[in-house]
């Protein structure tokens, strides 16, 4: 019995990629390149708006906080326009709250030393009202244009920064009405 043995010769493939195999892969991994880029720079912004909202709020907040808490303890407002409000505080000393749009601050004097409560504030007024209510209501008090009859001061605001080159505004809008207890 006789075997023979046949071989087949295959071809052979050499290991290196072609152009296609090259151009493919640049195309598909500069598209999640891109894509990651995206995702990257959006996140980025996100968090740069939502921690320039959270700083705005605070300092928002904070400064409510202080001009409350002053106003309530006032004598008597003393004189008044839609962005300067000078009280009598405690007989003793001179509260004053002046905002400056063309620095778009506010500013707090008490008793001779002033200090900026808020920054790249755009847009603030203060508005006076009466000692009573309406009649039939319970919140809604009518405007005063005398300093004597004052009773409840609003104040509202709104500021924005640039973040990122673009401007944002912060999304709540600070408004208060804050008796003055002590008249």
């Amino acid at each position: 019995m006789e075997c023979n043995v046949t071989f087949i010769k295959r071809k052979q493939r050499s290991g290196a990629f072609t152009l296609v195999d090259i151009l493919v892969a640049t195309v598909v991994g500069s598209l999640v390149l891109l894509a990651f880029a995206k995702l990257t720079a959006y996140t980025g912004r996100s968090f740069a708006a939502l921690t320039n909202y959270v700083d705005l709020d605070r300092h928002s907040r904070d400064a409510l906080d202080q001009m409350v808490s002053k106003i309530r303890q006032a004598t008597e407002l003393t004189s008044y326009s839609s962005n300067r409000l000078q009280f009598d505080y405690q007989k003793t000393n001179t509260l004053i709250y002046a905002y400056s749009p063309s620095a778009k601050t506010l500013t707090e004097t008490f008793a001779g030393a002033s200090k900026v409560l808020l920054t790249g504030c755009d847009q603030l007024n203060f508005y006076m009202f009466q000692r009573n209510t309406a009649g039939g209501t319970y919140d809604q008090f009518p405007a005063t244009m005398t300093n004597n009859a004052a009773k409840l001061i609003q104040v509202s605001w709104v500021c924005s920064r640039t973040v990122l080159g673009t401007r944002i505004n912060t999304e709540s809008v600070q408004s208060a009405k804050i008796v003055i207890r002590n008249q």
